[in-house]
């Protein structure tokens, strides 16, 4: 069984959210790296794009599946997490401290459309 954090949002497309004030730090849950496989690639935006609530942003290659992700809110990507270009293996070793993106969000009311962990466990079974 996938692991999924209390206290993190989620989307129907297996993306995570920490909200830390007016930024949502982005990565994907246990159950998306789990049932993806060995991540070899990941494709990163650049800081300063804008990116759409739903749209996708960047994605992921494993030896199996590539897998695109989708923003689960609205803003500005503010830093991108640079480590997973030369170890993207870091998403398969523990998903909730490889972040991709942190967004400076323009509509935090996006955030009520997002799961909690409950919601999301019913997702991932």
């Amino acid at each position: 069984m996938s692991r999924i954090i209390e206290g993190l949002l989620y989307s129907e497309s297996h993306e995570w959210v920490k909200v830390e004030g007016d930024l949502a730090v982005i990565g994907v849950s246990d159950f998306a790296q789990a049932e993806m496989g060995d991540i070899t690639y990941v494709d990163l935006p650049s800081e300063g794009d804008e990116i759409q609530a739903g749209e996708e942003f960047g994605a992921l290659e494993s030896v199996k599946a590539s897998s695109d992700l989708y923003s689960p809110v609205s803003g500005t990507v503010e830093a991108v997490n640079e480590d997973l270009e030369s170890a993207p293996e870091m998403v398969n070793q523990d998903a909730y401290a490889a972040w991709i993106i942190k967004v400076r969000m323009s509509d935090p009311s996006e955030l009520e459309s997002l799961l909690d962990a409950a919601a999301y466990g019913k997702i991932a079974e």
